[in-house]
């Protein structure tokens, strides 16, 4: 029994993040560590990086997607933030084991590893009924990681993503410099649902879905991760 006067703190969450040196992932790394609700925040990386590596509080898990992931530490929460496009990946069949495959082996060990709540960056557009080959896989990538027993799952679906990929050694997606040029000037004659996103918008509105989750499976389109994810 806790004396009278003094305070019992609370158990500090820890969290597993996928794709964490992508856009998203590396904006949610710095949110996570600055939230002092959170513990250790374990990396999910295909190769160690000099980047997380000199961040206190981050252990960096090394996993192999394809060969299949084994145990991951003890985890509360569990954020995926991978994803692909079929021109990177190099073919549909490449890029369903990323924006799939990879991300359905995340959940799964992210499940077995405790986590009660799942947060997943998907994709505007995703519905597994679609005609279009990446928008149902993002769908049927949602049907999936909706039915493996989280509390909670948060799904966002965001539109085109906004940062510097060149800080992360990655090209810049095509259409992206185009948006970034357009959206200042011409940003508010833009729909908010359609209007491009900033990856920092993106992670900010991922951490307070996740704070905020009640049970069962929540969606997120563009427009309300513009306005869930504001800075301040």
């Amino acid at each position: 029994m806790a004396q009278a006067g003094f305070a019992v703190p609370a158990r500090r969450r820890s969290a597993a993040v996928a794709g964490a040196t992508g856009l998203v992932g590396r904006a949610l790394i710095q949110l996570l560590l600055a939230d002092r609700s959170v513990g250790t925040v374990h990396a999910l990386v295909r190769n160690p990086s000099p980047a997380l590596a000199v961040l206190s509080g981050v252990q960096q898990v090394v996993v192999d997607y394809a060969a299949g992931l084994g145990a991951l530490p003890a985890i509360d929460d569990a954020f995926c933030c991978l994803g692909t496009t079929i021109k990177t990946a190099g073919s549909q069949a490449a890029f369903r084991a990323v924006d799939h495959d990879a991300v359905l082996a995340f959940a799964r060990a992210a499940r077995q590893a405790g986590a009660t709540r799942l947060g997943v960056v998907s994709a505007l557009g995703a519905n597994a009924s679609s005609g279009v080959f990446y928008n149902r896989v993002k769908g049927e990538m949602e049907a999936a990681i909706a039915n493996l027993g989280f509390d909670s799952v948060i799904i966002l679906r965001p539109s085109l993503l906004l940062g510097d990929r060149e800080a992360l050694n990655q090209p810049t997606r095509p259409g992206e410099r185009l948006a970034a040029a357009v959206t200042g000037p011409l940003g508010w004659l833009i729909p908010k649902g359609l209007r491009p996103i900033e990856a920092g918008t993106v992670a900010r509105a991922l951490l307070r879905a996740m704070q905020q989750a009640e049970p069962g499976v929540w969606r997120f389109d563009s427009a309300a991760l513009q306005e869930l994810g504001r800075a301040g």
